[in-house]
């Protein structure tokens, strides 16, 4: 039996990944028909078709999916390989973090303080974006470790952990002057901005907004926790930001603390690959006891 040819191998898993040879041509910076040419290849290899036409698309076959599932394995092993070949040998230690959009940033930058150290030199690189875009960027190997208000199902992302590094509490603010009627009920004397319903916070609000039957008025979901402030201070609106920060943040008087919520808690987790186990920073940080932070 002749050895296997690996780069049409390659080339097939990325055509599986991609959903069509276009899409991978774009990918691997090749054109189509050299794409085709590999594909065809490798199936004279195997003796049996690797895709079939769905739409404009294509699926792998049944021996193609056999196929993809070994690729899988292997290329992912590779990549692993790369990344912590490649974090070791470099003269600064790189830490790509993703953070979710929907977290308050001062929380989240006490945190990431915990990966430096003054006797390392390492180069922190951050990028913003939504819990799911980021997942998909971490088993992509695009990502070292993500910051995010909700874990991962181990069973349902294989190779990808997540640590509970702490929860805080959530307060209501605005502008004075302040509403006339107490906490809950003042949330319906102004227009209320939260967390959009894709965070966990979002999705816990507005369940307890529905178990207190309140009339409110939303008048925006935001994603990004630091817009959701800046326009509700512009727009004379209450809106959510965790009680620590408000305490740190407000203290001048130019934002009122409405009302306290001790029911609905936004979570701080961190999730990493297996790979990553290793890594120095990520280790820092799942070691760390944030007790002092959170509940400061």
């Amino acid at each position: 039996m002749s050895h296997l040819n690996y780069n049409h191998l390659y080339y097939f898993w990325h055509v599986c990944k991609q959903g069509s040879i276009v899409n991978a041509a774009e990918k691997l910076f090749l054109t189509p028909q050299t794409i085709t040419g590999q594909i065809k290849a490798l199936e004279e290899r195997l003796q049996g078709k690797l895709f079939r036409r769905q739409g404009r698309g294509l699926v792998p076959t049944e021996l193609g999916q056999l196929v993809f599932r070994y690729a899988d394995r292997m290329f992912t092993l590779s990549q692993e390989m790369m990344d912590i070949v490649n974090y070791r040998k470099e003269s600064h230690l790189l830490f790509d973090v993703g953070v979710a959009d929907a977290l308050s940033k001062r929380l989240v930058s006490k945190v990431l303080e915990t990966a430096v150290q003054d006797d390392e030199r390492i180069h922190l690189r951050c990028f913003e974006s939504t819990h799911e875009m980021l997942l998909e960027q971490l088993s992509q190997h695009q990502l070292d470790m993500i910051l995010s208000d909700c874990p991962v199902d181990s069973t349902q992302q294989e190779g990808l952990f997540s640590v509970k590094l702490g929860e805080c509490g959530i307060s209501f603010w605005c502008t004075p002057p302040l509403p006339q009627k107490p906490f809950p009920t003042c949330l319906e004397e102004r227009r209320l901005l939260i967390p959009g319903r894709r965070s966990m916070l979002g999705r816990h609000l507005q369940r307890w907004l529905s178990s207190q039957e309140l009339q409110v008025e939303i008048l925006g979901e935001f994603d990004d926790a630091a817009l959701m402030k800046a326009f509700g201070a512009a727009n004379h609106a209450i809106f959510v930001a965790p009680t620590l920060y408000g305490q740190e943040m407000y203290h001048d008087g130019a934002i009122q603390e409405v009302g306290r919520l001790e029911e609905v808690k936004e979570e701080y987790y961190v999730i990493f690959a297996e790979r990553m186990i290793q890594h120095p920073a990520v280790q820092r940080i799942c070691n760390h006891d944030f007790t002092a932070l959170f509940d400061a």
